[in-house]
């Protein structure tokens, strides 16, 4: 696995992870009581404590692709892709460590990014739009203009034929992904700023400030509010009841959708928490999380989520962190693709002029000849074999695209020693 981050300072770093092969999680440890000879009856023993299987976190690349801080980031089984307030998506083949293109559809800062199986990838950004790419081709099969404001959050159903959106326009607006279209629009007192839905789908939480409202899916109405003491900036469904928070502030609480009550805290950071991601492995449920503090931790949860998680491993990056993924490259992707019907033809010309774009600037398509002038930059370094992939050149490429492609072929992926 690997750990991916990015920072208010433009870069992308990547980190190998190596659980220890000798252990399988925890561990009694015994240690020697020492007897006190002034006090009579006190003898010496022994006693055990339990100690976490420690991972070794690996530094594997630095990248300054961006010309802007780093927004959001994504990630499949293959692919990473990050978005920045420099208005572009980058994307990373992490299979072949090399950088793969550009997606330049959107005119705002992009605000987040969500994969759906390894097919699909669902962007918004401060324009006010929602784009479907297909992570293949990627092509823009579909340009929606989703808010009258910036969307600042969206999440995917569990199902891949739902989707939920939020933006500064002070809606929740529910997307039919099977036919592309607005399903249900709800106004809210104020802008929200994270929406995601549980495990199953069967409930989702809409964020305002420190504000967490749970909906039920059958109702689509609140059926509980918690607060927290401060601004949220990241929550984790850690199962379909338990919600891990983050916010402006250096602990982490779980609080239990049903109950409304707060089951456990713990500091994790000696600043704001910034972003977080969980996931699953045989015998370990983690939860990763990243800070402006410049590190990056990895937890282990206990059954119990009452019990505080232990730590697994963390590393400095000495930067202001503002988001972050995981690459499971050894975990299958179940989820193929969105339904067939979400498919639609790439982006159309009066799609194009919602986002004020020429058409041939919405993406960067992959062509099976290269142009003996076009490189690539190799995350590891390895530029001769990088230059010998195919390359994503753009149709018709703007002024500030061909800018910045100008500086990304001088720019060679820092590797880190």
């Amino acid at each position: 696995m690997e750990l991916v981050a990015g920072c208010y300072e433009q870069v992308l770093f990547g980190f190998i992870v190596h659980p220890k092969p000798e252990a399988c999680g925890d561990r009694e440890v015994r240690y020697l009581i020492p007897g006190d000879s002034r006090r009579r009856g006190r003898e010496g023993g022994f006693g055990s404590y339990t100690a976490e299987q420690q991972w070794t976190p690996v530094a594997d690349f630095t990248h300054h692709a961006h010309t802007a801080s780093l927004s959001a980031v994504a990630v499949n089984s293959r692919f990473v892709v990050t978005g920045s307030k420099d208005e572009t998506i980058h994307i990373y083949d992490m299979k072949k460590k090399i950088e793969h293109g550009a997606l330049v559809h959107h005119s705002g800062t992009i605000t987040c990014l969500k994969f759906y199986g390894n097919r699909h990838l669902i962007s918004g950004a401060e324009d006010g739009l929602i784009c479907i790419w297909d992570a293949k081709k990627w092509e823009c099969l579909k340009s929606i203009k989703a808010h009258k404001g910036h969307v600042t959050f969206l999440s995917i159903h569990p199902s891949g034929k739902l989707a939920l959106s939020v933006g500064t326009d002070k809606t929740l607006r529910t997307w039919n992904l099977v036919e592309g279209r607005s399903a249900f629009i709800k106004n809210i007192k104020q802008n929200a700023n994270l929406v995601e839905w549980s495990p199953r789908g069967e409930q989702y939480v809409v964020i305002i400030q420190n504000k967490i409202d749970i909906y039920q899916l059958d109702t689509a109405s609140i059926s509980g509010t918690i607060t927290n003491e401060k601004r949220i900036s990241a929550v984790k469904f850690l199962s379909e009841s338990v919600l891990a928070v983050a916010g402006d502030e250096e602990v982490i609480r779980f609080f239990d959708c049903d109950s409304l009550v707060c089951l456990c805290e713990f500091k994790a950071h000696e600043n704001r928490v910034k972003a977080m991601f969980s996931f699953e492995i045989p015998e370990h449920h983690v939860i990763v999380t990243a800070s402006s503090d410049g590190f990056i931790k990895m937890w282990k949860l206990k059954q119990n989520k009452k019990v505080r998680p232990s730590l697994l491993c963390e590393v400095n990056t000495n930067a202001r962190l503002t988001c972050l993924g995981v690459w499971l490259d050894t975990v299958p992707d179940t989820k193929a693709s969105l339904p067939p019907a979400a498919e639609p033809s790439p982006v159309s010309k009066e799609q194009s002029k919602i986002g004020k774009k020429e058409p041939g600037d919405t993406v960067h398509r992959e062509e099976k000849q290269s142009k003996p002038n076009t490189k690539k930059c190799a995350l590891t370094g390895d530029s001769k074999k990088a230059t010998q992939e195919s390359s994503l050149v753009s149709t018709k490429k703007s002024k500030r695209v061909d800018v910045l492609e100008k500086k990304r072929k001088k720019k060679k992926i820092k590797t880190m020693q």
